[in-house]
């Protein structure tokens, strides 16, 4: 099935008692039974619901894989991945990735005795030196966030099977339109739906996909026990979203890789980090693993300070300055105050997260309305 019919119709069939095209929201916390015991595959809303099996049935479809899990954000579903491990274990990350997941890890894990290490998975070699016997699971994104750095899922994936560790990929960038971390050879895949999946900046929302009957058993208990579940609500707006997928994606890449050619072009702009540039280091990997390069992307000034930088963000009139990423609209971020902010200074510093940069999630507007914008801002 190709992609765009994939996205409209995964997961979806007609209600059963009334034919509606749309899954309806069952809006219930718990079900009758005929008897003790005796139910129609739902007991109480925590362990399962009809909109919410629709929507991980779904996200199975459009990921290639077996089994889905949805959860109330992507923290909680990269939360319920490391509950996984036990107090000894380790973890390697990539030393570029979300600043929210630096905190999960950093603040409330390391609590619990799990130990991780931080890495540049640009060249997946990298890993090697930091895998012990305590090794459990590698995490890594791509493209990472905010530098748009590449990882080759599939060299790692290698190592990973080479040492049976489990290999998790935060897909959310990329998204399933243009990338699939299963058939790379990843175990699990994990997206913050909250962005290009739901798409309209409207809901909250994680998931997990994966292959693997037993590690499925295993994050259902911690999603079942845990509870940190979506409504059936939000699981009804991110299948509505997930129907759009392809459509809104070809104009995030279309218009973002106007956008990133127009501001390497500027005079006053210093670096452009997107993955789609010939010169980009990751670029021969992505242009192997994935289906186009997105429209997310993050520069810096040449003028790079603070004040520069802040003056920009107060500028623009359509970008609008903000947390998230993935929206129809689009929206401008300060990496070091906002998404990142969680991550000490000259950790940031030294992977390359400075002060001045600039994080833009480019929207579906007409892009001359865009260029204009950041024109004008930039001054």
């Amino acid at each position: 099935m190709k992609l765009a019919t994939k996205f409209i119709h995964a997961g979806v069939e007609p209600d059963p008692s009334t034919g509606a095209i749309m899954t309806p929201i069952y809006q219930t916390s718990t079900y009758v039974q005929a008897a003790p015991g005796q139910h129609k595959g739902y007991e109480y809303a925590r362990s399962q619901n009809p909109t919410r099996k629709a929507l991980e049935d779904a996200l199975a479809v459009i990921e290639n894989g077996k089994y889905g899990l949805s959860f109330s954000s992507g923290v909680a579903a990269t939360d319920a991945v490391i509950k996984l491990l036990a107090p000894g274990d380790e973890v390697i990350a990539a030393s570029d990735m979300y600043g929210g997941t630096y905190r999960l890890f950093t603040k409330v894990f390391e609590k619990f005795g799990i130990k991780f290490h931080y890495v540049d998975m640009g060249n997946a070699e990298n890993i090697r030196p930091l895998i012990n016997e305590n090794t459990k699971l590698i995490w890594t994104e791509t493209p990472t966030n905010p530098l748009m750095n590449i990882t080759d899922i599939a060299a790692l994936s290698a190592i990973a099977k080479e040492h049976k560790l489990l290999l998790v990929v935060d897909n959310t960038f990329a998204t399933p339109y243009l990338q699939n971390p299963l058939d790379l050879g990843a175990d699990i895949v994990m997206h913050s739906a909250t962005k290009y999946l739901g798409g309209h900046s409207d809901v909250i929302h994680g998931c997990l996909i994966m292959n693997d009957d037993n590690l499925k058993d295993q994050l259902y208990f911690i999603q079942k026990s845990c509870g940190a579940v979506p409504g059936p609500q939000d699981c009804f707006l991110m299948l509505r979203g997930i129907k759009t997928l392809h459509v809104r994606m070809q104009r995030h890449c279309e218009n973002g890789e106007k956008i990133a050619h127009f501001l390497r072009n500027h005079p006053k702009v210093g670096k452009v980090y997107w993955c789609g540039f010939e010169d980009h280091p990751g670029y021969a990997v992505a242009s192997k693993q994935m289906r186009g390069f997105g429209g997310m992307m993050s520069f810096t000034l040449k003028d790079d300070s603070t004040e520069a930088a802040n003056k920009l963000l107060s500028s623009t009139k359509v970008f609008a300055l903000a947390e998230s990423l993935g929206g129809v609209e689009s929206l401008i971020n300060h990496p070091a105050s906002m998404t990142h902010a969680s991550i000490p200074r000259e950790e940031r510093i030294k992977n390359g997260l400075l002060d001045s940069l600039i994080r833009l999630s480019v929207g579906i507007e007409d892009v001359d309305d865009l260029i204009e914008d950041l024109n004008q801002a930039i001054g």
